[in-house]
């Protein structure tokens, strides 16, 4: 085992554990001690990270027997809450995949149980640990305001993401599941309380319970004035025309992320060109006295254009940090909590049609 490090216990296999996974193999604070998944996908990990792992079916033995200094969730998110107060119970930290818990409540009660237990909870806000982003996020913050942002992420999934789609659907829409990233980042960009907001919705497939849809758009309506939408679909019927914008205009300009190559016919629901960024294109307002542009528009590629897995290890880097040094994560949970329940207020316009007030 390396030197000093966190035993952690690798519970769910899809996309994300196997990424953490991967990530906690690399780094030198962590050691795997144990996988959990209810299917097959833990012997599919274990097998991909060279053998030798104990694999359990069941989380409550899982972590009665392995005794981990760390849990890591990445499973469906009506177990989050359940499973991640379980693991502060037994005096883990937890790294747990967003959202933090399939209601708002729940998230409260997981940010007190953390604060009992006196133990670090982070919560995978993966474009937090994109260079790009937060390139995004500071020139957004120098546009003036208010800001109008307009974000989507629509997913023509088939194959194995329609399954994965599927079974998030069982639990949550693809705006509150996706939209606690984008509601984040526009928080971070107008540092501004959200005050109100309303939403559309559509189910376009009886493949999902008659309960959810599968695409939705959402509006949130800032105290200082800044407006912001988001988009996002699921499923083989969805368009790959303009499925991936992210632009934010300010009075004194604009600035977009240009996902170039993620328009290539048939990747609109590949991991990787979700955080791929390629490019940002920053445009300046200003204008002489003929109402002519005074400044081209500046395009700024980042060297450190990280892949879905280098963000994966990033965000484990950031939890072995908050781990060793004590972070004071007070404000990080609260940012999870405060996009979770803009989420849920947006997911309750699409289903009474209302706009709703947030307090």
């Amino acid at each position: 085992m390396k030197n000093s490090s966190n035993k952690v216990l690798v519970v769910g296999c899809g996309n994300m554990g196997t990424s953490h996974a991967f990530a906690y193999q690399l780094l030198d604070g962590f050691e795997i001690c144990g996988i959990v998944s209810t299917g097959k996908s833990k012997e599919v990990l274990n097998e991909k990270l060279g053998g030798g792992y104990p694999l359990y079916s069941d989380y409550t033995q899982a972590l009665a027997e392995t005794k981990p200094d760390a849990v890591c969730i990445s499973t469906y998110p009506d177990t989050h809450e359940q499973f991640c107060i379980q693991a502060l119970e037994a005096g883990c930290h937890v790294f747990i995949e967003k959202p933090i818990a399939d209601t708002v409540e729940g998230a409260e009660r997981v940010v007190a149980a953390a604060q009992k237990a006196d133990k670090k909870v982070v919560v995978g806000y993966i474009l937090r640990h994109h260079p790009s982003w937060a390139k995004f996020v500071e020139i957004a913050q120098e546009l003036g305001k208010p800001l109008v942002m307009r974000m989507n992420l629509n997913q023509q999934s088939h194959g194995y993401m329609w399954d994965v789609h599927r079974n998030l659907m069982k639990s949550l829409s693809p705006i509150v599941d996706c939209g606690v990233h984008y509601i984040d980042v526009m928080c971070q960009m107008t540092r501004s309380k959200p005050i109100r907001v309303s939403a559309i919705g559509a189910r376009m497939t009886n493949d999902i319970p008659t309960t959810n849809y599968n695409y939705g758009q959402l509006q949130i309506h800032f105290e200082d004035g800044s407006v912001g939408w988001y988009e996002a679909g699921w499923g083989p019927m969805m368009s790959e025309t303009a499925f991936f914008v992210k632009d934010v205009i300010g009075p004194k300009g604009c600035v977009s992320i240009v996902a170039k190559d993620a328009g290539a016919a048939g990747k609109s629901d590949n991991v990787d060109s979700h955080t791929k960024t390629e490019s940002l294109r920053w445009h300046h307002a200003d204008i002489d006295a003929t109402n002519e542009f005074t400044r081209p528009d500046e395009w700024i590629d980042l060297q450190d254009e990280p892949d879905h897995q280098e963000l994966c290890n990033r965000e484990q880097r950031y939890f072995l940090k908050a781990i060793q040094e004590n972070l004071d994560l007070t404000d990080h949970l609260a940012d999870a909590v405060n996009s979770l329940k803009v989420a849920f207020a947006c997911d309750e316009s699409v289903r009474t049609g209302e706009m709703v007030q947030l307090d």
